[in-house]
């Protein structure tokens, strides 16, 4: 791939904020830290005030804290900086190994591990889900659905019916500790058969629980096993763990918190997460982001073949009549020219940005805190213009 000019990330003014979506309520001081190895610019350069300023402002929208890394390539130049705080009556500031909720970034842990069994020969993505799920966990209409259409959201299964209305953050209080078994999650979708499969691309996250449930057969160890012994320990990624019925985050941790209505703050880093399985569950740390993604792309974890069917987007339209953008388990944004690579992902109190050129030039792992269940994105449309050079350009 062909480097674009610049030195910055050249991320596209209508697609990166949205893809990166935002930060936002301070606790005190916001402003940024900074951590940097040797780099090639001299230090307090444009971009790095510039990138400092853009994560310092925890008002618009509002969180908590804020931690950005930007990476121009092996050896070159690099860039951390962080806001706020991780526990704010206490004053601690975040650090990059703190653990947190990463969201549906867990979909590419997850892909990661089936494209590991399909280099292996141990299953064919193109192939029926139901020769090798157990006998009744689901519908026959639903057993032809192939590994590759869940990988890249074509399935073509039907929206949840009979989840819990948490349509207010009282509601989602109160529904933080819900449990949820996979079969339960299961039927809530198997009400009617797939329809459109293949045929269409729409964003579904049971696509990946059934992905979590074909890891167990192919491999014969739990998820959260597969996990551990096939990503976390390899790759040395200390604080990346699937938590299950665990509500607590392990260690030293970020905080997360939901503003109410009545505008008072809860404390909701303790919640349940099973009815993310395989979907948005895990938990990480910035640093162990940075590293898993790097570890991805570099082909450290898997085979070249299997690496690039991440980068697979088919084409179908998507329920918008918009191309397809999501692969097999990276997002795609067109910018200029060049895609960018990546994922978002999103639990209450806790927000995750990663994205790559496929060339490793420029990487950046932003994580953040906002405490309104539907934040704003201002704080990414910041930090988009910083990458972008262009101020102002990012709607």
């Amino acid at each position: 791939m062909t480097r674009p000019p610049s030195r910055r990330l050249v991320l596209g003014a209508a697609t990166l904020p949205a893809a990166l979506g935002v930060l936002g309520a301070t606790a005190g001081p916001a402003a940024a830290r900074t951590l940097r190895r040797p780099v090639t610019r001299a230090p307090g350069s444009d971009r790095d005030r510039a990138l400092r300023a853009a994560i310092s402002d925890l008002t618009t929208p509002h969180a908590t804290c804020a931690q950005l890394t930007v990476d121009d390539g092996a050896g070159g130049d690099s860039w951390y900086g962080s806001a706020g705080y991780a526990h704010p009556a206490a004053g601690r500031p975040p650090h990059p190994g703190d653990a947190v909720r990463v969201g549906s970034v867990t979909k590419v842990f997850i892909a990661a591990l089936v494209l590991q069994q399909w280099a292996a020969g141990r299953i064919d993505l193109d192939g029926p889900i139901g020769r090798h799920l157990p006998t009744g966990l689901l519908p026959h209409s639903f057993g032809r659905i192939t590994a590759g259409q869940l990988l890249d959201h074509t399935s073509g299964i039907p929206h949840h019916v009979g989840l819990p209305d948490e349509s207010t953050p009282e509601a989602v209080w109160r529904h933080r500790m819900d449990r949820w078994t996979p079969e339960e999650l299961l039927a809530t979708v198997t009400h009617r058969p797939p329809s459109g499969t293949g045929q269409v691309q729409e964003y579904r996250g049971v696509n990946y629980l059934l992905l979590s449930l074909l890891i167990e057969e192919l491999t014969g160890q739990t998820y959260a096993e597969a996990v551990a012994t096939r990503i976390a320990r390899p790759l040395g990624l200390r604080r990346t763990y699937v938590p299950g019925a665990d509500p607590h985050l392990r260690g030293p941790r970020i905080r997360g918190y939901l503003r109410m209505t009545d505008g008072s703050l809860r404390d909701i880093t303790v919640q349940r997460v099973e009815s993310s399985r395989g979907d948005g569950d895990i938990v990480s740390s910035h640093t162990d982001l940075l590293r898993f993604h790097t570890a991805l792309f570099s082909g450290e974890l898997l085979p070249p073949r299997a690496a690039d069917q991440l980068f697979q987007v088919p084409s179908v339209p998507m329920t918008d009549g918009r191309p397809a953008r999501y692969g097999r388990g990276f997002q795609r944004v067109p910018v200029n020219g060049v895609d960018i690579w990546g994922k978002t992902g999103e639990q209450y109190g806790y927000r995750t940005r990663i994205f790559t050129t496929r060339d490793l030039r420029t990487r950046m792992v932003l994580t953040y805190h906002p405490t309104r269940r539907s934040d704003s994105a201002q704080m990414a449309e910041r930090v988009a213009a910083v990458l972008l050079g262009r101020p102002g350009s990012t709607r």
